[in-house]
């Protein structure tokens, strides 16, 4: 799904050339935008079908298309602040994002986490949604504040790349992109909780038993497909938290760990030419970068929880 949205990235950047040929470089500047910004767009993916589990069917298409327009509303307001911010004070982008890169790092050290000490309660929790009409309310409100936090991170992430743009091209840039993300997140989304309701009609209505035993693999297969792209998303937040961090400090003056990563991933490609050594060279700075985005985020974790206001978890 990274890739697709990519690829509409890529199509927003050839577009927006049509329209000024200052934009010349825009394309690759979404480029890095998308692939900087992928952890948060996999893990929106993969937290918000939580938000429908237990709903009747029939509601999971009106409950995701109001969580998608709270999303649109989200970016919006994000868009004009970051907008400003970057016009009158722009060396604060690289601070926030820095601090956008410490939250991503945190939400996937408590997914780590989680996955080695389960809550015991989360268990028995009966989803929200299938306790009625208010606490579908509810989670639809919950869903759009989880959302806003990643919509933030996805517009200052994109923002920081095309930072040199300007006004008028980076809000065109950054409205395209917020519509072209939340296009591709929530009907990836819609897809994913669907998925599950073919596979039961296929099983029920389908001609020919190869058809019915598509839809019961597809049943059984769904729960896993969640579970693969929740931990996806969990290793892209602290790949791209990481990174994040590291590139900031870099440019606020500290390079110690920048140059470290980057010692390595250069010694690996030496090492091993051709395709194959710069394909490892990229696992080798993605790795070290998840590694020291995993080490910030549990050290963050850990003093959440002896604050008062992470013992509420």
């Amino acid at each position: 799904m990274a890739g697709g949205l990519a690829a509409l990235l890529d199509d927003v950047a050839a577009l927006a050339k049509l329209a000024s040929a200052s934009l010349d470089d825009v394309g690759a500047a979404a480029g890095r935008a998308s692939a900087k910004a992928a952890g948060v767009v996999v893990d929106d993916a993969a937290v918000t079908p939580q938000y429908v589990e237990g709903v009747d069917p029939k509601r999971e298409f009106p409950m995701i298309r109001k969580i998608a327009m709270g999303s649109l509303v989200n970016k919006a307001i994000i868009l004009v602040f970051a907008l400003l911010l970057s016009q009158f004070i722009p060396w604060l982008l690289t601070p926030l994002l820095m601090l956008g890169g410490a939250y991503l790092c945190f939400e996937g050290a408590e997914k780590v986490i989680e996955m080695i000490k389960p809550h015991e309660e989360s268990a028995h929790e009966e989803p929200a949604a299938a306790q009625g009409e208010d606490a579908e309310k509810k989670v639809v409100k919950s869903a759009i504040r989880t959302d806003f936090i990643l919509s933030a991170e996805i517009m200052v992430i994109a923002l920081n790349e095309v930072a040199s743009e300007p006004l008028l091209n980076r809000a065109l840039i950054l409205i395209v992109v917020g519509i072209a993300i939340t296009l591709g997140v929530y009907g990836a989304v819609a897809l994913l909780v669907k998925m599950d309701d073919f596979g039961l009609f296929l099983t029920r209505k389908g001609k020919g038993s190869a058809t019915q035993a598509f839809g019961r693999g597809l049943v059984k297969a769904m729960p896993k497909v969640m579970a693969v792209i929740s931990f996806v998303g969990m290793l892209a937040m602290l790949w791209v938290g990481g990174h994040i961090l590291l590139d900031g400090m870099h440019k606020l003056g500290f390079h110690t760990p920048y140059e470290f990563v980057h010692h390595i991933e250069h010694a690996v490609h030496e090492a091993i030419h051709g395709g194959i050594g710069s394909v490892l060279a990229w696992f080798t700075n993605t790795g070290l970068s998840l590694v020291f985005g995993l080490i910030v985020g549990s050290i963050i974790a850990l003093v959440m929880h002896f604050l008062p206001i992470g013992k509420k978890h």
